[in-house]
């Protein structure tokens, strides 16, 4: 009997809870009142402006227009089996719009036959009209309650560069309303690329709301209890990133008809300065539709494909001071030590080559760095894996380790959209690949040069280029500065990463890559304006011409800039992405461009014919390939037809002569 009592108690209480909770909503809020669909109140919708961005120097990049819009709501046209209610006079309003009833009828069954429709919520149902059509509708549409105009700001670029930096806003789709139902709405502009997806919610701003009263007619009375309830429109922050424009001006530039990625970092804060991706994007392109989908439907040249931040390359020599680092820091070398290179690493069977120069002889680090000598840093790695000569796991791991610490391997959690991890092998990924056991320092020894398994982005190159100029620690990469005029302050932007290698073994390293300039592969573009440090590498491809890379860092005593370069199937580190970074650390460092010719070069190479090269071989392994038909053959054929009919009437005409004689 008393559990019965509680189970009746309880069921009450259920009972009242929703009756109070009911009495709550009708009589003492407004919530039903100020429904944006009652016959007397009229909820009306300001769209805010979209915040401004602008580079580090305050140069303007995006801007903001207007377009105009027409919105339905679905439940005052059609009743709900989808047809058009009676009282609603579709002939006279298509006229109105300038559209046909076929095209009205068309527009109306995309909206109703949506997926997740809701007959209460406003759709978009014409974009894009005119300043001349806007005025002729909206001295028409009272007579149209269903429908209202919306002013809907839109993107203006003042800049044709840095399209894969500040992406581009398109209209949301059901899935990414669902992420903020409260507050986007079918046809909302949202960020779906670069800076305006990963800083959507400052940029976007907030909504207003403006409620009238209005009459039968839908003409407005005045405002609903004085404004009271309505809610101010606020425009989107502004953001400045850390690009320096004049930077990604120059590194788009010198990328044009090319493909790969330039990349320059403020090495004493992890400001991006520069963020190039080849082929680049004029940002304008994205304001129409046609040009945005071809944009992302290259499957070719794939200019959406962000390969500063989601290529991954092997890094080559670039990579030989890293492996260096580790080496030091394990206590597998130390500055004295040497190696003796014979033409390259032999083992066994196996030749790896090198160009260094000094054969046969003992040879120390710092000119092994200048030199780039291909068996000094094999050598190095081995020696590195099998610090520990029974368990080669050991060694491999501590390694793995250090790489991770500088952002190799992993996500650098930066404040972009989009990126890759790239990879750094563990003892594991070869047991994985070869069997526990089976793997030896000699079946990986192409880690060591950067190449084998190793895969990083131009962003980490950048990266381990300013760890190496802070000798020891990095702050991870951001691209925004500012929000409306307040520096970040996000600890993930502001705090310094140490890595695992202590202080006092970069020195050597810094002498090393100034030999790279002084005695090495980068003396002819080096400059007296300032001091550079780098290093080039030269990445095998399997499938065509190697990739040209760089990295480099200036001024030498105290750095401003660290960058990396690469340029897909441009051979010769020396080739293009040598004198490219060069040129950009030179803008940055003193302000100007002096090396005139060694930039009209940069500017003008063109490695179009090698990628075309690469797609008729791809074609030809697929069996999709067909030989075009040269003009010139088509030409000797048409001669020859010619030559031919001409003989036959010479013929015919030589016969006729004779026949009369």
């Amino acid at each position: 009997m008393k559990k019965l009592m509680v189970v009746y108690a309880l069921i009450l209480f259920i009972v009242f809870l929703f009756i109070g909770r009911l009495a709550y909503l009708q009589l003492f809020t407004d919530r039903y009142t100020l429904n944006a669909f009652n016959t007397s109140i009229k909820q009306e919708i300001i769209y805010p402006n979209r915040g401004d961005i602008l580079d580090r120097n305050g140069k303007l990049l995006v801007s903001n227009t207007f377009s105009y819009e027409l919105d339905v709501i679905p439940a005052k046209v059609v009743n709900d089996s989808g047809e058009v209610i009676n009282d609603f006079d579709k002939a006279k309003f298509s006229k109105m719009v300038g559209i046909s009833t076929n095209q009205f009828d068309s527009i109306l069954d995309k909206i109703v036959t949506a997926k997740d429709y809701k007959k209460l919520s406003p759709y978009p149902f014409l974009k894009n009209i005119s300043r001349e059509s806007f005025a002729r509708m909206q001295e028409q549409l009272y007579l149209y309650p269903a429908f209202s105009i919306i002013k809907r700001p839109e993107r203006k670029y003042m800049v044709s560069s840095a399209g894969n930096i500040l992406g581009y806003i398109n209209e949301a789709n059901q899935a990414y309303i669902k992420t903020d139902s409260t507050y986007y709405q079918p046809g909302d502009l949202v960020g779906i690329a670069g800076v305006e997806k990963s800083y959507e919610k400052d940029l976007r701003g907030i909504k207003g709301v403006k409620n009238w009263i209005v009459d039968r007619t839908m003409n407005v009375v005045g405002p609903y209890k004085n404004g009271d309830y309505d809610r101010p429109v606020k425009s989107g922050k502004t953001v400045n990133l850390t690009i320096d424009f004049r930077l990604q001006e120059l590194a788009e530039q010198m990328l044009q008809n090319k493909r790969g990625a330039i990349v320059a970092i403020d090495p004493t804060n992890g400001e991006i300065l520069a963020l190039a991706s080849g082929p680049t994007i004029n940002p304008s392109d994205f304001l129409n539709s046609r040009s945005r989908n071809a944009l992302i439907n290259d499957s070719i040249s794939r200019p959406t494909y962000d390969r500063a931040l989601q290529g991954t390359y092997p890094p080559g020599s670039t990579f030989k001071m890293v492996t260096a680092l580790a080496g030091l820091q394990m206590g597998t070398m130390t500055e004295q030590t040497t190696y003796v290179c014979k033409h390259g690493f032999r083992y066994g069977r196996m030749h790896i080559g090198c160009h260094c120069g000094l054969y046969y002889a003992p040879q120390g680090l710092e000119r092994a760095i200048g030199k780039s000598c291909n068996n000094f840093f094999s050598e190095a790695y081995r020696d590195i894996v099998r610090k520990d000569p029974n368990d080669y796991s050991v060694g491999i791991n501590e390694w793995a380790a250090i790489m991770n610490s500088f952002g190799l391997g992993k996500f650098m959690g930066t404040d972009l959209p989009v990126g890759s991890k790239g990879l750094i092998p563990t003892s594991e990924f070869y047991d994985k690949r070869f069997g526990e056991g089976v793997w030896n320092p000699y079946r990986i020894i192409f880690n060591g040069m950067g190449q084998g398994d190793i895969n990083t982005t131009p962003l980490q190159m950048a990266n381990f280029t300013s760890i190496i100029a802070n000798k020891g620690y990095y702050y991870t990469p951001h691209i925004v500065r500012r929000i409306d005029g307040k520096p970040l302050t996000d600890s993930t932007y502001i705090v310094k990463k140490k890595t695992l290698v202590d202080s006092k073994h970069f020195d050597i390293i810094h002498r090393g890559m100034r030999n790279v300039f002084t005695m090495g592969t980068a003396r002819s573009f080096d400059t007296s304006a300032f001091v550079q440090l780098g290093k080039t590498g030269t990445s095998q491809n399997s499938h065509g011409q190697d990739h040209s890379l760089f990295v480099l860092f200036a001024p030498a005593d105290k750095p401003k800039i660290a960058i990396a370069a690469i340029v897909e199937n441009g051979s010769w580190g020396t080739t293009w992405a040598g004198p490219m970074a060069s040129l950009v650390a030179e803008l940055y460092v003193t302000d100007t461009i002096k090396r005139h010719g060694l930039l009209e070069r940069m500017k003008g190479g063109n490695l179009q014919g090698e990628y075309r090269r690469q797609w008729i071989d791809y074609l030809k392994r697929k069996g999709l390939y067909v030989e075009p038909i040269k003009k010139d053959t088509l030409g000797i054929k048409n001669d020859s037809l010619k030559l031919k009919k001409d003989s036959t009437k010479l013929k015919n005409e030589s016969k006729q002569i004779t026949k009369r004689n």
